[in-house]
Protein backbone atom coordinates (compact mmCIF):
# COMPACT_ATOMS: atom_id res chain seq x y z
CA UNK A 1 0.00 0.00 0.00
CA UNK A 2 2.83 2.40 0.78
CA UNK A 3 4.32 1.98 -2.70
CA UNK A 4 0.91 2.44 -4.32
CA UNK A 5 0.46 5.67 -2.38
CA UNK A 6 3.91 6.89 -3.38
CA UNK A 7 3.22 6.25 -7.07
CA UNK A 8 -0.14 8.04 -6.94
CA UNK A 9 1.45 10.96 -5.12
CA UNK A 10 4.00 11.31 -7.91
CA UNK A 11 1.21 11.23 -10.49
CA UNK A 12 -0.63 14.11 -8.83
CA UNK A 13 2.12 16.25 -7.32
CA UNK A 14 3.23 18.97 -9.74
CA UNK A 15 6.70 20.44 -9.39
CA UNK A 16 7.39 23.95 -10.74
CA UNK A 17 10.95 24.16 -12.06
CA UNK A 18 12.87 27.37 -12.87
CA UNK A 19 15.93 27.70 -15.08
CA UNK A 20 18.39 30.55 -15.40
CA UNK A 21 19.22 32.39 -18.57
CA UNK A 22 22.66 33.59 -19.55
CA UNK A 23 22.37 36.63 -17.25
CA UNK A 24 21.62 34.50 -14.22
CA UNK A 25 17.97 35.59 -14.11
CA UNK A 26 15.23 33.07 -13.46
CA UNK A 27 13.25 31.97 -16.50
CA UNK A 28 9.94 30.16 -16.12
CA UNK A 29 9.25 27.38 -18.59
CA UNK A 30 5.98 25.66 -19.37
CA UNK A 31 6.10 21.95 -20.11
CA UNK A 32 4.11 20.50 -22.97
CA UNK A 33 3.94 17.42 -25.17
CA UNK A 34 5.36 17.50 -28.68
CA UNK A 35 5.37 15.00 -31.54
CA UNK A 36 8.50 14.37 -33.59
CA UNK A 37 7.85 14.98 -37.28
CA UNK A 38 11.32 14.32 -38.65
CA UNK A 39 14.92 13.92 -37.47
CA UNK A 40 18.20 14.82 -39.18
CA UNK A 41 21.41 13.52 -37.61
CA UNK A 42 24.58 15.59 -37.80
CA UNK A 43 28.05 14.69 -36.58
CA UNK A 44 30.66 17.24 -35.58
CA UNK A 45 34.10 17.08 -33.97
CA UNK A 46 35.19 19.18 -31.03
CA UNK A 47 38.54 18.80 -29.23
CA UNK A 48 39.20 15.61 -31.14
CA UNK A 49 35.92 13.98 -30.03
CA UNK A 50 32.96 13.22 -32.26
CA UNK A 51 29.50 14.36 -31.17
CA UNK A 52 26.05 13.67 -32.58
CA UNK A 53 23.43 16.42 -32.78
CA UNK A 54 19.90 15.84 -34.01
CA UNK A 55 17.88 18.51 -35.78
CA UNK A 56 14.37 17.62 -34.66
CA UNK A 57 11.23 19.01 -36.32
CA UNK A 58 8.49 19.10 -33.67
CA UNK A 59 4.80 19.86 -33.45
CA UNK A 60 3.52 20.90 -30.04
CA UNK A 61 0.38 18.89 -29.27
CA UNK A 62 -0.75 20.28 -25.89
CA UNK A 63 -1.19 23.59 -24.08
CA UNK A 64 -1.41 27.15 -25.37
CA UNK A 65 0.97 26.49 -28.24
CA UNK A 66 -0.79 23.44 -29.60
CA UNK A 67 -0.25 23.22 -33.35
CA UNK A 68 2.93 25.32 -33.31
CA UNK A 69 5.97 23.81 -35.03
CA UNK A 70 9.63 24.22 -34.14
CA UNK A 71 13.04 22.89 -35.13
CA UNK A 72 15.19 22.00 -32.13
CA UNK A 73 18.85 21.07 -31.79
CA UNK A 74 19.04 17.95 -29.65
CA UNK A 75 22.59 17.20 -28.50
CA UNK A 76 23.04 13.55 -27.59
CA UNK A 77 25.19 13.56 -24.49
CA UNK A 78 27.49 10.67 -23.77
CA UNK A 79 25.74 10.40 -20.41
CA UNK A 80 22.92 7.87 -20.79
CA UNK A 81 20.91 9.56 -18.01
CA UNK A 82 20.48 12.78 -20.02
CA UNK A 83 20.26 11.22 -23.47
CA UNK A 84 16.90 11.72 -25.21
CA UNK A 85 17.26 10.17 -28.67
CA UNK A 86 14.42 11.33 -30.90
CA UNK A 87 12.70 9.30 -33.62
CA UNK A 88 9.89 10.25 -36.03
CA UNK A 89 6.44 9.69 -34.51
CA UNK A 90 7.76 9.73 -30.95
CA UNK A 91 6.16 11.95 -28.30
CA UNK A 92 8.47 14.06 -26.13
CA UNK A 93 8.21 16.53 -23.27
CA UNK A 94 9.52 19.98 -24.17
CA UNK A 95 10.20 23.10 -22.11
CA UNK A 96 8.82 26.27 -23.71
CA UNK A 97 9.99 29.80 -22.98
CA UNK A 98 7.88 32.54 -24.57
CA UNK A 99 9.67 35.47 -22.92
CA UNK A 100 12.10 35.80 -25.85
CA UNK A 101 11.22 37.22 -29.25
CA UNK A 102 11.19 33.76 -30.78
CA UNK A 103 9.59 30.80 -29.08
CA UNK A 104 12.35 28.83 -27.33
CA UNK A 105 11.77 25.07 -27.21
CA UNK A 106 14.02 22.59 -25.40
CA UNK A 107 13.66 18.80 -25.43
CA UNK A 108 13.70 17.60 -21.81
CA UNK A 109 12.47 14.00 -21.69
CA UNK A 110 10.42 11.23 -23.23
CA UNK A 111 6.64 11.44 -22.83
CA UNK A 112 5.62 8.60 -20.54
CA UNK A 113 2.30 9.86 -19.18
CA UNK A 114 0.01 7.81 -21.42
CA UNK A 115 1.67 4.58 -20.26
CA UNK A 116 1.32 5.71 -16.65
CA UNK A 117 -2.38 6.41 -17.31
CA UNK A 118 -2.81 2.91 -18.74
CA UNK A 119 -1.22 1.33 -15.68
CA UNK A 120 -3.32 3.53 -13.40
CA UNK A 121 -6.53 2.55 -15.22
CA UNK A 122 -5.51 -1.11 -15.03
CA UNK A 123 -4.80 -0.72 -11.29
CA UNK A 124 -8.25 0.80 -10.68
CA UNK A 125 -9.93 -1.90 -12.79
CA UNK A 126 -8.18 -4.74 -10.94
CA UNK A 127 -8.93 -3.14 -7.58
CA UNK A 128 -12.64 -2.79 -8.38
CA UNK A 129 -12.88 -6.22 -10.03
CA UNK A 130 -11.34 -8.06 -7.10
CA UNK A 131 -12.36 -5.80 -4.24
CA UNK A 132 -15.81 -4.72 -5.50
CA UNK A 133 -17.31 -2.37 -2.86
CA UNK A 134 -14.21 -2.70 -0.68
CA UNK A 135 -12.09 -1.83 -3.69
CA UNK A 136 -14.12 1.33 -4.21
CA UNK A 137 -13.65 2.25 -0.56
CA UNK A 138 -9.92 1.64 -0.96
CA UNK A 139 -9.80 4.09 -3.88
CA UNK A 140 -11.62 6.71 -1.80
CA UNK A 141 -9.25 6.27 1.14
CA UNK A 142 -6.24 6.48 -1.19
CA UNK A 143 -7.57 9.71 -2.70
CA UNK A 144 -8.19 11.14 0.77
CA UNK A 145 -4.70 10.21 1.93
CA UNK A 146 -3.12 11.84 -1.12
CA UNK A 147 -5.16 15.01 -0.67
CA UNK A 148 -4.21 15.24 3.01
CA UNK A 149 -0.52 14.95 2.18
CA UNK A 150 -0.37 17.33 -0.79
CA UNK A 151 -3.00 19.83 0.38
CA UNK A 152 -2.35 19.85 4.13
CA UNK A 153 0.91 18.35 5.32
CA UNK A 154 3.36 19.41 2.59
CA UNK A 155 2.03 23.00 2.19
CA UNK A 156 2.32 23.61 5.94
CA UNK A 157 5.79 22.05 6.01
CA UNK A 158 6.79 24.46 3.22
CA UNK A 159 5.64 27.30 5.48
CA UNK A 160 8.03 26.13 8.18
CA UNK A 161 5.62 24.43 10.59
CA UNK A 162 6.87 21.56 12.76
CA UNK A 163 7.07 18.50 10.43
CA UNK A 164 6.76 15.94 13.25
CA UNK A 165 3.53 17.45 14.58
CA UNK A 166 2.16 17.70 11.04
CA UNK A 167 3.06 14.05 10.36
CA UNK A 168 1.39 12.90 13.60
CA UNK A 169 -1.79 14.88 12.87
CA UNK A 170 -1.86 13.59 9.29
CA UNK A 171 -1.28 10.00 10.45
CA UNK A 172 -4.12 10.25 13.00
CA UNK A 173 -6.56 11.61 10.41
CA UNK A 174 -5.56 9.01 7.81
CA UNK A 175 -5.84 6.16 10.33
CA UNK A 176 -9.25 7.20 11.65
CA UNK A 177 -10.76 7.88 8.24
CA UNK A 178 -9.33 4.74 6.58
CA UNK A 179 -10.27 2.24 9.27
CA UNK A 180 -13.69 3.67 10.08
CA UNK A 181 -14.57 4.07 6.39
CA UNK A 182 -13.39 0.60 5.36
CA UNK A 183 -14.45 -1.43 8.43
CA UNK A 184 -17.21 0.74 9.90
CA UNK A 185 -17.58 2.40 13.29
CA UNK A 186 -17.21 -0.49 15.73
CA UNK A 187 -14.96 -1.95 18.43
CA UNK A 188 -12.80 -3.66 15.81
CA UNK A 189 -11.96 -0.40 14.07
CA UNK A 190 -11.48 1.49 17.32
CA UNK A 191 -9.06 -1.16 18.61
CA UNK A 192 -7.10 -1.08 15.33
CA UNK A 193 -6.89 2.73 15.49
CA UNK A 194 -5.47 2.66 19.01
CA UNK A 195 -3.03 -0.13 18.10
CA UNK A 196 -1.90 1.76 14.98
CA UNK A 197 -1.39 4.97 16.94
CA UNK A 198 0.76 3.22 19.54
CA UNK A 199 2.80 1.42 16.87
CA UNK A 200 3.52 4.56 14.85
CA UNK A 201 4.34 6.61 17.94
CA UNK A 202 6.73 3.90 19.15
CA UNK A 203 8.46 3.90 15.75
CA UNK A 204 8.81 7.66 15.86
CA UNK A 205 10.12 7.74 19.44
CA UNK A 206 12.70 5.02 18.81
CA UNK A 207 13.89 6.72 15.61
CA UNK A 208 13.99 10.13 17.33
CA UNK A 209 16.02 8.98 20.33
CA UNK A 210 18.47 6.88 18.31
CA UNK A 211 18.66 9.56 15.64
CA UNK A 212 19.68 12.20 18.16
CA UNK A 213 22.29 9.92 19.71
CA UNK A 214 23.65 8.97 16.28
CA UNK A 215 23.78 12.64 15.16
CA UNK A 216 21.53 12.02 12.18
CA UNK A 217 21.23 15.29 10.26
CA UNK A 218 18.35 14.60 7.89
CA UNK A 219 20.61 15.83 5.07
CA UNK A 220 21.64 12.44 3.73
CA UNK A 221 19.61 12.64 0.52
CA UNK A 222 20.07 14.89 -2.50
CA UNK A 223 16.51 16.19 -2.04
CA UNK A 224 17.38 17.71 1.34
CA UNK A 225 20.11 19.78 -0.29
CA UNK A 226 17.69 20.91 -3.00
CA UNK A 227 15.24 22.11 -0.32
CA UNK A 228 17.79 24.72 0.75
CA UNK A 229 17.28 26.59 -2.52
CA UNK A 230 13.49 26.56 -2.92
CA UNK A 231 11.91 29.97 -3.64
CA UNK A 232 9.92 30.08 -0.37
CA UNK A 233 13.12 30.85 1.55
CA UNK A 234 12.13 28.76 4.58
CA UNK A 235 14.66 27.40 7.07
CA UNK A 236 13.64 23.78 7.53
CA UNK A 237 14.07 21.37 10.41
CA UNK A 238 15.67 18.67 8.27
CA UNK A 239 15.93 16.22 11.13
CA UNK A 240 12.25 16.76 11.86
CA UNK A 241 11.40 16.11 8.20
CA UNK A 242 13.36 12.86 8.44
CA UNK A 243 11.38 11.70 11.50
CA UNK A 244 8.12 12.82 9.89
CA UNK A 245 9.00 10.57 6.94
CA UNK A 246 9.62 7.66 9.31
CA UNK A 247 6.20 8.16 10.91
CA UNK A 248 4.40 8.21 7.57
CA UNK A 249 6.57 5.43 6.14
CA UNK A 250 5.62 3.01 8.90
CA UNK A 251 1.94 4.01 9.02
CA UNK A 252 0.68 1.79 6.19
CA UNK A 253 2.29 -1.43 7.40
CA UNK A 254 1.38 -0.79 11.05
CA UNK A 255 -2.24 -0.06 10.07
CA UNK A 256 -2.42 -3.32 8.09
CA UNK A 257 -1.10 -5.34 11.04
CA UNK A 258 -3.40 -3.65 13.57
CA UNK A 259 -6.48 -4.21 11.41
CA UNK A 260 -5.55 -7.85 10.74
CA UNK A 261 -5.13 -8.61 14.45
CA UNK A 262 -8.29 -6.77 15.50
CA UNK A 263 -10.33 -8.33 12.70
CA UNK A 264 -9.16 -11.89 13.40
CA UNK A 265 -9.94 -11.64 17.13
CA UNK A 266 -13.36 -10.10 16.43
CA UNK A 267 -14.15 -12.83 13.92
CA UNK A 268 -13.18 -15.57 16.38
CA UNK A 269 -15.38 -14.04 19.06
CA UNK A 270 -18.33 -13.74 16.65
CA UNK A 271 -18.05 -17.49 15.96
CA UNK A 272 -17.63 -18.53 19.59
CA UNK A 273 -18.39 -15.92 22.24
CA UNK A 274 -17.52 -18.39 25.00
CA UNK A 275 -13.80 -18.05 24.31
CA UNK A 276 -11.92 -16.58 27.23
CA UNK A 277 -9.97 -13.36 27.10
CA UNK A 278 -6.75 -15.30 27.47
CA UNK A 279 -7.64 -17.61 24.58
CA UNK A 280 -8.62 -14.73 22.31
CA UNK A 281 -5.40 -12.89 23.13
CA UNK A 282 -3.34 -16.00 22.41
CA UNK A 283 -5.12 -16.49 19.05
CA UNK A 284 -4.46 -12.85 18.14
CA UNK A 285 -0.78 -13.28 18.99
CA UNK A 286 -0.56 -16.44 16.87
CA UNK A 287 -1.99 -14.58 13.89
CA UNK A 288 0.32 -11.66 14.59
CA UNK A 289 3.41 -13.85 14.68
CA UNK A 290 2.51 -15.24 11.26
CA UNK A 291 2.14 -11.70 9.90
CA UNK A 292 5.20 -10.36 11.68
CA UNK A 293 7.89 -12.00 9.56
CA UNK A 294 6.52 -10.96 6.19
CA UNK A 295 5.52 -7.44 7.24
CA UNK A 296 8.88 -6.70 8.88
CA UNK A 297 10.52 -7.89 5.67
CA UNK A 298 8.18 -5.63 3.71
CA UNK A 299 9.33 -2.56 5.63
CA UNK A 300 13.02 -3.38 5.46
CA UNK A 301 12.89 -4.31 1.77
CA UNK A 302 10.93 -1.16 0.95
CA UNK A 303 13.52 1.04 2.66
CA UNK A 304 16.62 -0.76 1.40
CA UNK A 305 15.30 -1.37 -2.12
CA UNK A 306 15.75 2.30 -2.90
CA UNK A 307 19.42 2.05 -1.91
CA UNK A 308 20.18 -0.94 -4.13
CA UNK A 309 22.36 0.99 -6.61
CA UNK A 310 24.30 2.60 -3.77
CA UNK A 311 24.93 -0.83 -2.22
CA UNK A 312 26.20 -2.10 -5.57
CA UNK A 313 28.65 0.82 -5.74
CA UNK A 314 29.96 0.01 -2.27
CA UNK A 315 30.48 -3.63 -3.17
CA UNK A 316 32.08 -2.77 -6.52
CA UNK A 317 34.69 -0.61 -4.77
CA UNK A 318 35.08 -2.99 -1.78
CA UNK A 319 34.20 -0.18 0.63
CA UNK A 320 34.97 -1.18 4.25
CA UNK A 321 31.90 -2.09 6.32
CA UNK A 322 32.85 0.38 9.04
CA UNK A 323 32.77 3.24 6.54
CA UNK A 324 29.48 2.07 5.03
CA UNK A 325 27.56 1.72 8.29
CA UNK A 326 28.74 5.09 9.58
CA UNK A 327 27.66 7.03 6.49
CA UNK A 328 24.70 9.31 7.23
CA UNK A 329 22.64 7.99 4.32
CA UNK A 330 23.15 4.33 5.31
CA UNK A 331 22.71 4.76 9.07
CA UNK A 332 19.56 6.75 8.37
CA UNK A 333 18.04 3.92 6.34
CA UNK A 334 19.05 1.30 8.93
CA UNK A 335 17.52 3.23 11.82
CA UNK A 336 14.43 4.02 9.73
CA UNK A 337 13.95 0.33 8.83
CA UNK A 338 14.53 -1.08 12.30
CA UNK A 339 12.48 1.58 14.11
CA UNK A 340 9.56 0.97 11.76
CA UNK A 341 9.86 -2.79 12.19
CA UNK A 342 9.94 -2.53 15.99
CA UNK A 343 6.84 -0.35 15.96
CA UNK A 344 5.15 -2.91 13.71
CA UNK A 345 6.11 -5.85 15.94
CA UNK A 346 4.96 -4.12 19.14
CA UNK A 347 1.66 -3.25 17.47
CA UNK A 348 0.72 -6.94 17.59
CA UNK A 349 0.45 -7.45 21.38
CA UNK A 350 -0.87 -3.91 21.92
CA UNK A 351 -3.69 -4.35 19.39
CA UNK A 352 -4.48 -7.86 20.59
CA UNK A 353 -4.77 -6.70 24.21
CA UNK A 354 -6.88 -3.65 23.34
CA UNK A 355 -9.21 -5.66 21.08
CA UNK A 356 -9.79 -8.32 23.72
CA UNK A 357 -10.35 -5.64 26.35
CA UNK A 358 -13.09 -3.97 24.32
CA UNK A 359 -14.69 -7.27 23.34
CA UNK A 360 -14.63 -8.93 26.75
CA UNK A 361 -14.56 -5.83 28.95
CA UNK A 362 -11.77 -7.42 31.01
CA UNK A 363 -8.01 -6.93 31.36
CA UNK A 364 -5.53 -9.53 30.12
CA UNK A 365 -3.85 -11.47 32.92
Amino acid sequence: MKKILAVLLLLILAINVSFCDGNGEAVDYSYEKAKVLSVTDRNYIENGEEYLVQLVDLEIISGDYKGEKATVENGLSGNFVYKVESKPGMELIVAINDSAEDLEVIITDYSREKYIKWVLILFVAVLLLVGKSKGLKTLITLATTILLIIKFMIPFMLKGYNPIILAIVTAIIITNFTLYFVAGVNKKSFSAIIGTTFGVVISGIIAYIIGLKANMTGLSGMEAGMLMYIPQGVTFDYRGILFAGIILGSLGAVMDVAMSISSSISELYSIDDSLSAKRLFKSGMNVGRDIMGTMANTLILAYTGGSLQLMMIFMAYSTPARKIFNLDIISTEIIRSLAGSMGLILTIPITAAITVFFIKKVHID
